[in-house]
C-alpha cells in the first residue's frame, strides 16, 4: 500500500474526505448553545460582534477539520492500528485474533454523506477502536475483512502477494464461507406488540419532567389560567372528561410506542455469517452490530407482563467481550419466533420451553413474604405522613389493604416464575416478578459458584445459588433453592469443580 503525502509512514490511510463535512456540522450542533448565549450576552455591545462572529464560525469548522487531518489507520497482517492527536499522539492497536465485534453505525447525517462509523471491539469495554467516518463501501469491506481474518490471523509470509484494497484495507484470501443464514427479519405485524412494551415510558416521563420545568415560565401558563381552564373543563360531565383524557392518553401512547418501534427496528435483519450473529436496524440512525458466536454463552428470554398477555417476548444474547455483555437481538415479537431464534443460537432445543423444577412450599412462602414486606414499607411511610399531616386514617387503611393484595399477587407471580433446570449442557434459571425471565447459560461458561444464605434461609434450609460467568451480567441467580439441591445442581453442571469442597460423606450428584 502506498501512503498518501504527509501521512506518518507507509501503509497509513486517512478517513473518508467526507468527514470534512461531517465533523464541522457536528461541532456546530454541539456548540450552538454556548454560541447563542454568548451572542445574547454581547448583544448590548455591538463593538464585540466583529470578534465573536469569526470565532463562532471558524472555531467549530477548525475543530471539525482537525480530526480528519490527524487521524490515520492501517491494517497489517496481525493488527489494526489507529493514530490520532496533534500534541499528544495516541496509537491504538488491536490484534486481529482478538477482534470480537465489528459494529457499524450511521446517523441520518452519516447516511446523507454516504459514510459510516466503525467500532472494533476486542473484549474490553474501554478498548474499542473507533473510525468515524469511512465511506460506506470501505466500512463494509473492513468489517468483512476483520471478521474473516480474526478466525485465522494470517502469518506474515502468507501476506506476500496480497493486493492492497481501497483506503488501507488489505484484500486477504479467505476460505470459502457458507452463505449467510437469515435468522429473523422484520415483520410489520409485530407492531401489535409495541404498545405492550413499557420501555418507552421513560420518554413520556422525561417529556413531562421537561414540561414541568418550563411550564411556570410560559406566558400562557399561570395559576389564573390553570384555574380558568379547570373551571371550563368541569362545566362538562366529569365522566366524559375522564373518558376523553383516557382516550387521548391511549392515542398518545400508541403514537409514541409504535413510532419508536418503527424508528428503532426499521429494516431489522438478523443473520448468521462468518461465525457471528449480525444485526442491522434503524430508520434515522442505522446500526450494524456483530456478536461472535464463539463468545455467546447463553440467551435470555424476557416476557413483560403486558406483552405476555398477547403472546409476545424479547430475546437477548449473553456474550463475553461485548459492551454491557447483553445484546438485544430481537425486537418485541411473537414468543414462538423468540424461542426459535434462541434455540438456533444455542444449537440446542428445549432450554427455553422445558418445564422448570419448582422450589417447593418454603420458597413459595418466602416469595410472598418478600413482596408483601416491600409493600408494607410503603404503608409505614404513609402512616408517618398521616401522623404529621393529619389526614383521614381511612386513607392509610385503604392503602394498606391495597398494598397487601398487590404484594400477594406479586409474590404469587414471583414464585410461578421461579425455577431451575439442567438441560443438557445448559443451566436454566427462571426469575422475575412482573416480567417472566428465563436465563440459559452454557455450563462451559460457568467459572465458579457462590452459595449464600440469609439468617431466615438458614432456618428453613434454603439458599441462593449464583453461577459466576464472564458473559452477560456476569452472574446467573437461582433463588431460594434447597441447600442440598443447590449443591447437587452445581456439581452436576460442573462435575469435579466442587469435589474438594464437599463435606466427607456427602455424595456427589450423578
Amino acid at each position: 500500500m502506498i501512503a498518501a503525502p504527509g501521512e506518518p509512514g507507509e501503509g497509513w490511510s486517512r478517513l473518508s474526505p467526507r468527514k470534512l463535512l461531517l465533523d464541522p456540522v457536528k461541532a456546530v450542533g454541539q456548540s450552538i448553545v454556548p454560541v447563542v448565549v454568548a451572542l445574547v450576552g454581547i448583544s448590548q455591545n455591538p463593538r464585540y460582534w466583529p470578534i465573536i462572529l469569526p470565532i463562532a464560525i471558524i472555531g467549530p469548522v477548525l475543530f471539525g477539520v482537525l480530526p480528519w487531518l490527524t487521524t490515520h489507520y492501517r491494517l497489517t497482517e496481525t493488527q489494526i492500528q489507529v493514530r490520532k492527536g496533534i500534541l499528544n499522539k495516541q496509537t491504538s492497536t488491536a490484534p486481529l485474533d482478538r477482534v470480537r465485534s465489528v459494529d457499524l453505525e450511521a446517523s441520518l447525517l452519516h447516511r446523507v454523506l454516504g459514510v459510516q462509523k466503525v467500532q472494533v471491539g476486542t473484549g474490553v469495554d474501554d478498548d474499542r477502536i473507533t473510525l468515524d467516518a469511512l465511506a460506506a463501501a470501505d466500512a463494509q469491506a473492513l468489517r468483512t475483512t476483520l471478521l474473516h481474518r480474526r478466525a485465522v490471523a494470517a502469518p506474515a509470509e502468507e501476506a506476500q502477494g496480497h493486493d492492497a484494497g481501497q483506503d488501507g484495507i488489505v484484500a486477504t484470501a479467505a476460505p470459502a464461507e457458507p452463505a449467510p443464514t437469515v435468522l429473523a427479519r422484520i415483520d410489520w405485524s409485530w407492531l401489535r406488540f409495541a404498545p405492550f412494551s413499557l420501555g418507552r415510558l421513560v420518554i413520556v416521563a422525561g417529556a413531562v419532567g421537561l414540561f414541568s420545568q418550563f411550564a411556570d415560565n410560559l406566558p400562557i401558563w399561570n395559576q389564573d389560567t390553570a384555574t380558568s381552564a379547570w373551571q371550563w373543563i368541569t362545566q362538562f360531565a366529569l365522566v366524559l372528561v375522564a373518558v376523553v383524557l383516557l382516550v387521548g392518553a391511549l392515542v398518545g401512547w400508541l403514537v409514541i410506542s409504535v413510532g419508536g418501534y418503527v424508528v428503532q427496528w426499521w429494516n431489522f435483519l438478523l443473520v448468521r455469517e462468518h461465525g457471528s450473529l449480525h444485526l442491522t436496524s434503524g430508520l434515522f440512525t442505522r446500526r450494524s452490530i456483530t456478536v461472535e458466536e464463539a463468545k455467546v454463552r447463553g440467551v435470555e428470554l424476557t416476557e413483560p407482563v403486558l406483552m405476555r398477555g398477547v403472546g409476545g417476548a424479547e430475546l437477548a444474547t449473553l456474550a463475553t467481550g461485548v459492551e454491557d455483555g447483553v445484546t438485544t437481538v430481537l425486537p418485541p415479537c411473537p414468543r414462538g419466533v423468540a424461542i426459535r431464534v434462541g434455540e438456533t443460537v444455542l444449537d440446542h432445543a428445549g432450554p427455553l420451553t422445558e418445564p422448570l423444577v419448582e422450589h417447593g412450599p418454603r420458597a413459595h412462602r418466602r416469595a410472598w413474604f418478600r413482596q408483601v414486606r416491600n409493600c408494607l414499607d410503603v404503608v409505614v411511610v404513609a402512616a408517618v405522613a398521616w401522623w404529621f399531616l393529619d389526614f383521614s386514617i381511612w386513607w392509610v387503611v385503604a392503602l394498606a389493604v391495597a398494598a397487601v393484595l398487590l404484594g400477594a399477587a406479586a409474590g404469587e407471580a414471583s414464585y410461578r416464575h421461579l425455577g431451575h433446570r439442567l438441560s443438557g449442557d445448559h443451566l436454566v434459571a427462571g426469575s422475575g416478578v412482573l416480567a417472566r425471565i428465563r436465563t440459559v447459560l452454557e455450563t462451559d461458561g460457568i467459572i465458579g459458584w457462590v452459595v449464600t444464605q440469609s439468617w431466615w434461609q438458614r432456618r428453613i434450609g434454603l439458599a441462593d445459588l449464583t453461577a459466576t460467568t464472564a458473559a452477560g451480567k456476569e452472574r446467573v441467580l437461582v433463588r431460594d433453592v434447597r441447600l442440598d439441591v443447590a449443591v447437587a445442581l452445581a456439581d452436576s453442571s460442573t462435575p469435579g469443580l466442587l469435589t474438594d469442597f464437599l463435606a466427607p460423606g456427602v455424595p456427589a450428584s450423578s
